[in-house]
């Protein structure tokens, strides 16, 4: 059952939701900003209605499957679990919806934790995201630090989320879920992070040529 559990959470975390009303605003994501077929660069590209629109769609993609299948006892805490919460942070990543070229699966993340921590440490991965954009808008002097910083971010982000988990004393299974988060939030903004940690400008890969948020 946990096989095909994961198979349909990978599927229902591999609906490009914003990709998609990209297409209905007429904006082709692939051929916006850094081609990134998600929330944030719809938002960019259609406004902030949208954009709203999709980060809601892809955080219920992740939350309310999970939720469901966790408060109705289906899952436990075990490695079922962590193979099963794992699985549309995947399918959003790799969608195979866009050649298994999908994006950068923050929105999605937040939906996943959600639904394991009933909110929890989702809103600690938001504090500590905030907290890292003030202490970079204050070392930039008020101003935006760049999209390789923002991809730097997440990630430095998901590590130190670690904390929260160690403190809370989670199981083996949650920290399954935490590893593999990220891995793909590492691979998903590798370039992102290249750039920032070597100061080399390069153009950040398009839908075409990598995972995009």
């Amino acid at each position: 059952m946990i096989l095909w559990l994961a198979v349909a959470e990978f599927l229902c975390g591999a609906l490009m939701f914003s990709y998609w009303l990209g297409k209905l605003a007429r904006k082709d994501l692939k051929r916006v900003g850094d081609g990134n077929p998600g929330a944030f660069n719809l938002w960019r590209a259609a406004g902030y209605r949208w954009g709203l629109a999709g980060i809601a769609l892809d955080f219920l993609k992740g939350y309310v499957p999970l939720a469901i299948l966790i408060e109705s006892g289906t899952l436990g805490r075990d490695y079922g679990m962590t193979i099963v919460a794992a699985a549309p942070i995947l399918g959003h990543a790799f969608s195979p919806f866009l050649k298994f070229k999908g994006g950068k699966a923050i929105a999605v993340t937040f939906g996943v934790w959600s639904a394991l921590t009933r909110f929890e440490a989702a809103l600690v991965y938001a504090v500590i995201l905030a907290a890292l954009l003030a202490g970079f808008t204050f070392y930039k002097k008020g101003k935006y630090a760049s999209r390789e910083a923002d991809g730097f971010q997440v990630v430095i982000g998901m590590v130190l989320l670690s904390i929260y988990l160690l403190a809370a004393g989670d199981p083996p299974a949650i920290w399954g879920v935490w590893l593999v988060n990220l891995m793909v939030l590492a691979y998903a903004n590798r370039q992102a992070i290249r750039v920032f940690l070597t100061g080399k400008s390069g153009k950040l890969p398009r839908s075409g040529d990598g995972v995009t948020l």
